[in-house]
């Protein structure tokens, strides 16, 4: 019988925060004075939305609910009306949808002042589905791997083929494009998964944040494929990150791991650790 090496605690979302500003030093007074002036207007959500209307039409502004997640989107907006590129459209985009996830849930909340406030989140989470529409409209014939990876994950069996065909090339030569395309594998080749996930550490540069997903995946496939040792030796690694996985001495007990096997294997779990710190990360670390 398989048993599971992590726990199912449900990860808190991480939301994005909004960019500062910047702007170009220049010498003499009076245009430094000038500059500092358009500055100190955009130092505050509040002064970004007196000047540019637009992109905070339809929020609920002045409500307490995702306050977080809606200044991040005004932000954004900002950033996308400045540099209108794909890429900054897919970060509105995602920054729509973490909008969206709060404000379906504050939608249902009754205020007990300010009932009109529950009629603004409502019209505030329409329009927000109305912008996720047009941002993929506008997203649909980009060839960026994220996006067509995001529209595969979105239901988009013409995309997933688009991304399918990236197999092998740089454009996926990224340690979360690796893991997107392990996660095609895991179903039906278990053995490729294997090697796409220790592919995707090999990718990491020095003090980069590995993605944990990667970790608890190899873990996962070194018990199913009965490398029981090599499963502790993630575990280790997994209890470095702070992952929610169960101790080290449980695993070792459950492995039937003596105890020079686990002194032999944390030795081997620290080197890793400190090589995947360094960005030289090697599979045969492991094997």
């Amino acid at each position: 019988m398989t048993h599971s090496l992590f726990s199912t605690q449900r990860r808190n979302r991480v939301m994005p925060k909004g960019l500062p500003l910047t702007f170009k030093m220049l010498t003499g007074l009076s245009v430094g004075l000038l500059l500092s002036g358009c500055f100190e207007r955009h130092r505050t959500t509040d002064s970004l939305c007196e000047s540019y209307p637009d992109i905070c039409t339809e929020l609920n502004v002045n409500d307490g609910q995702c306050r977080i997640q809606r200044t991040a989107l005004i932000w954004q907006r900002y950033d996308v009306l400045k540099n209108p590129t794909v890429q900054e459209k897919f970060k509105e985009l995602k920054d729509t949808q973490n909008y969206i996830f709060c404000l379906e849930y504050a939608a249902r909340i009754e205020p007990t002042e300010l009932k009109e406030r529950k009629t603004i989140r409502m019209n505030a989470l329409y329009d927000s589905y109305n912008n996720v529409t047009r941002l993929n409209n506008e997203l649909a014939s980009s060839n960026d791997p994220e996006i067509i990876y995001y529209r595969w994950s979105q239901g988009d069996m013409n995309a997933q083929a688009q991304f399918l065909n990236l197999e092998g090339k740089p454009e996926l030569e990224t340690p979360d494009l690796q893991l997107a395309l392990a996660s095609y594998y895991i179903s039906k080749d278990k053995d490729k998964t294997y090697q796409l996930l220790h592919h995707a550490l090999s990718l990491y540069k020095k003090n980069e944040v590995v993605n944990q997903e990667i970790i608890k995946s190899l873990a996962t496939l070194s018990q199913q494929k009965e490398k029981l040792q090599e499963a502790y030796i993630w575990v280790l690694i997994a209890n470095d990150m702070n992952m929610p996985v169960a101790k080290s001495q449980k695993i070792a007990n459950l492995f039937s791991l003596t105890e020079d096997e686990q002194n032999r294997l944390n030795k081997k779990a620290a080197h890793i650790i400190e090589n995947l710190r360094n960005g030289n990360y090697k599979q045969n670390m492991v094997n």
